[in-house]
């Protein structure tokens, strides 16, 4: 006989049997029997943020660095409201999301009763999935396909909308079964046509996006592209899906990318695509790949396979059991150890003394005030490879995204969406799902304050992120584009300084304020010493604008 429950103690028990260790909300009274049912619950912890935005960002943060669903919770049209931009975000970054809100009781539906939304419509274009269970026998049911349906395929952010009353109503409890996972391989003629492209290809390369570091398929991937002996580039905010000191490693595409990268993609006569939806950046404005070049396109989502580009050979598949599978046929070759093998080594490694002279960061110590691209170069000689480094949206991310080496997976987080706001609480949520390990989150002054009051969460819990604001005192994107479009004429970008060391400081939180190079470094080991959070703001010049040049 099924155990007897409310609704809402079904909702923590199915968020505790996926095995989610914290849950993130701002409470509401809305979903008061949920939050109840957590005090039953040592093993998760309720995180309470200071705002929803944070909530969320940290539920997505929490989620990549997990490989699980992130939970975020808000009550119900305003607190829905608040959390609607990380659910885009999650939606982009194809991240499992399960969000939970509070509605008003279904006697009071479509009567705009106070904060009525209605919420399964309001976030239905940007959700993966969403929808209101209105009958309490049917949220156990709901809950649990939520899960599934944030997981499976390509992952995305599941909306489940959750009258008040309807969670005080007792059901029958059926315990879910762990949601599926399963991993389509391709079919052994798909896997013959692409690795004859690539075996015959005079230039292949290989342009590896997300799916691979959610298959956790790097260490075939760099087995593939030795065996190939072909060059691999990252997706946008994909930096960590190949060791970025490898020899066969050329760069990542995105925001700062340098015209010699964007070149060494075009001029590929064959690219595999494996993992990638080809985002705006990726693609350069959808100008890459080059009319010319061959595609074969490898993804887990059907949708995503010639949505950008003409695909020659499109493959439905998990990355790493496709790069599996290729890499099986390339050794059954005679291709490896091939002269054609070594000629493609030899110039793979001409093209990888380009990409480590535009982008080894120059030491900086007599600059000041402080030049980013000295702090990259000190970052990377500090902090050890399984470091995680979370970067907020602003000017300042393409600074790490051209110097800083990705040594191992997982240990990049950025949002795909370019939503501002994200570094803090995505650095919480990373940190909390993977502790013992040094977390630091990069922000520009704009993007660190619209999410700063999570810092008081972080000193709550005692989340020893660093994060590291870069303080021009302007929306440094805006001037720039400004500068290129209406040069002499600019507006609208300039903010004040409201002292990041001495509100860290406020707030119970290790805080610094750094004006040289030069003592950088030493602050960096004050702060990762520091045993909780810490706040390192930067003063930087406000001309250097951009990583690009």
């Amino acid at each position: 006989m099924s155990p007897v429950m409310t609704a809402g103690r079904a909702v923590a028990e199915i968020i505790r049997r996926h095995g989610v260790t914290h849950v993130f909300c701002v409470p509401g009274e809305s979903y008061l029997p949920v939050i109840d049912a957590f005090y039953d619950m040592p093993d998760v912890q309720l995180v309470l943020n200071r705002h929803e935005g944070g909530s969320v960002f940290c539920a997505e943060g929490y989620a990549k660095a997990s490989g699980r669903a992130g939970v975020a919770m808000a009550t119900r049209g305003v607190g829905a409201g608040n959390l609607a931009i990380g659910v885009h975000t999650a939606r982009q970054d194809s991240t499992p999301l399960v969000v939970l809100l509070g509605q008003v009781p279904t006697r009071f539906l479509h009567r705009e009763a106070f904060q009525e939304v209605d919420l399964a419509a309001f976030f239905r274009p940007v959700a993966k999935w969403a929808v209101q269970v209105e009958h309490p026998a049917r949220v156990p049911e709901l809950v649990a396909q939520a899960f599934r349906v944030a997981t499976a395929g390509r992952p995305g952010p599941v909306v489940v909308a959750l009258p008040e009353d309807v969670l005080d109503r007792e059901v029958d409890f059926r315990p879910p079964a762990p949601p599926p996972r399963p991993r389509p391989r391709p079919a052994p003629d798909e896997v013959e046509s692409a690795v004859r492209l690539l075996l015959d290809a005079e230039r292949p390369g290989i342009l590896a996006g997300g799916g691979v570091l959610r298959a956790g398929a790097t260490p075939v991937l760099v087995q593939f592209a030795e065996a190939l002996a072909a060059p691999v580039f990252a997706g946008f905010r994909r930096f960590d899906v190949f060791p970025n000191d490898h020899p066969l490693f050329l760069g990542g595409l995105g925001m700062a990318t340098r015209p010699e990268i964007v070149d060494f993609v075009r001029s590929r006569d064959v690219l595999l695509v494996v993992g990638s939806r080809l985002t705006e950046f990726t693609t350069q404005g959808y100008t890459l790949p080059a009319p010319e070049t061959r595609v074969i396109q490898v993804d887990i989502a059907p949708e995503v396979i010639g949505a950008v580009c003409d695909v020659e050979v499109g493959i439905v598949a998990d990355a790493g059991m496709a790069l599996g599978d290729l890499l099986e046929a390339v050794r059954a070759s005679d291709f490896p150890g091939s002269d054609r093998h070594r000629h493609r080594r030899e110039a793979a490694g001409a093209l990888r003394a380009v990409y480590e002279r535009i982008t080894a960061p120059r030491p900086m110590a007599e600059s000041e005030p402080v030049d980013p691209e000295g702090v990259m170069h000190d970052l990377q000689a500090i902090l050890p490879p399984e470091a995680a480094i979370v970067t907020d949206a602003g000017n300042f991310s393409g600074w790490p995204a051209r110097f800083y080496r990705f040594r191992r997976p997982g240990t990049h987080f950025g949002p795909i969406s370019g939503a501002m706001g994200y570094g803090l609480p995505a650095a919480i949520g990373v940190a909390m799902a993977t502790p013992g390990r040094p977390v630091v989150c990069l922000a520009g002054d704009g993007g660190f304050l619209m999410t700063a009051n999570e810092l008081e969460t972080a000193v709550r819990h005692r989340v020893p992120v660093v994060s590291i604001v870069f303080h021009n005192g302007m929306y440094g994107t805006m001037r720039m584009h400004q500068e290129r479009r209406y040069p002499g004429r600019p507006i609208g970008w300039a903010l004040g300084d409201p002292g990041f060391a001495d509100l860290a400081r406020a707030m119970g939180a290790h805080g610094e304020r750094v004006e040289r190079n030069r003592d950088f470094p030493a602050a960096l080991r004050r702060a990762l010493a520091a045993g909780g959070p810490a706040v390192m703001e930067l003063i930087t010049r406000p001309e250097r604008l951009s990583a690009r040049e």
